[in-house]
């Protein structure tokens, strides 16, 4: 099944469980090796929430030199892992082919239960998958733009290249602290 099948939009333009927009966080929780491969962290359903919300997220990727390079992106969930997506080979995608270490941040626009900003923080490994760019785009505008939207806004887009995250640590000031 490809992205474009997982990837449904729903009938209001955002993402949400029942819509069936993006996968479900699976049921597994934090775990360690499992036959020999690694386990992912569980998204847990605030933070799952936050991605899903249509909020732009910030990415950091480490440059060659060790400094911090920052985009800002689209972002959703698919298959207990983070996805956004890139036409081109930019920056951010030659750093994570080069370095896998990521940090992504998104606020959430609400107040915390301490008065301050809710904000989201997730630590993990990026991997660059070549191709299908132009439906996680397509998908992601839904979202980000509306349910009429038409992105990217050309005909025949490259396929680019989609960044699949596996998130190792959630952190930030908000419920998935809880």
């Amino acid at each position: 099944m490809g992205h474009e099948d997982k990837l449904e939009q729903s009938s209001h333009g955002r993402r949400s469980r029942e819509s069936g927009c993006f996968t479900s966080p699976p049921s597994g929780e934090v775990g360690g090796e499992v036959a020999g491969r690694r386990q992912t962290l569980r998204i847990p359903d605030t933070a799952f929430e936050v991605l899903g919300s249509g909020r732009l997220a910030h990415i950091v990727t480490l440059n060659p030199d060790g400094s911090p390079q920052m985009s800002c992106v689209w972002v959703g969930v698919d298959d207990g892992e983070i996805v956004l997506a890139s036409l081109p080979r930019n920056r951010k995608v030659r750093n994570i082919e080069r370095d896998p270490r990521v940090i992504l941040s998104i606020e959430t626009g609400r107040k915390g239960r301490n008065g301050l900003d809710e904000y989201l923080v997730v630590a993990g490994r990026g991997r660059v998958v070549q191709g299908g760019a132009p439906e996680v785009l397509q998908r992601l505008a839904h979202v980000y733009m509306g349910p009429t939207a038409k992105f990217p806004p050309m005909p025949n887009p490259p396929p680019g290249f989609v960044i699949r995250i596996e998130p190792q640590r959630f952190s930030g000031n908000g419920p998935w602290n809880d």
